[in-house]
């Protein structure tokens, strides 16, 4: 199952989870405002992974950010549409 890291208050984050939900596409939400293990799990994940490198260097937070199944990463979440 996908997990989707993000924010509720994030606009992406939401627009994200409603496509990802309307295209019946099963995930799990890590909001990590709601819970500290969550952010250390995106902050490991973002942490080690050359794909932040980009966001980093403009100053974003890099969400929402989804891992595959196979624990690979992407931004890209229409991919899954």
């Amino acid at each position: 199952m996908l997990k989707v890291y993000g924010m509720k208050i994030c606009p992406d984050t939401v627009e994200c989870c409603e496509a990802l939900t309307r295209a019946g596409v099963e995930y799990e939400f890590l909001d990590f405002a709601e819970k500290t293990a969550n952010l250390k799990a995106f902050l490991k994940l973002r942490d080690g992974s050359p794909l932040f490198d980009p966001v980093r260097q403009e100053g974003g937070i890099g969400i929402p950010c989804i891992q595959r199944e196979d624990g690979s990463i992407t931004f890209d979440w229409e991919e899954f549409m």
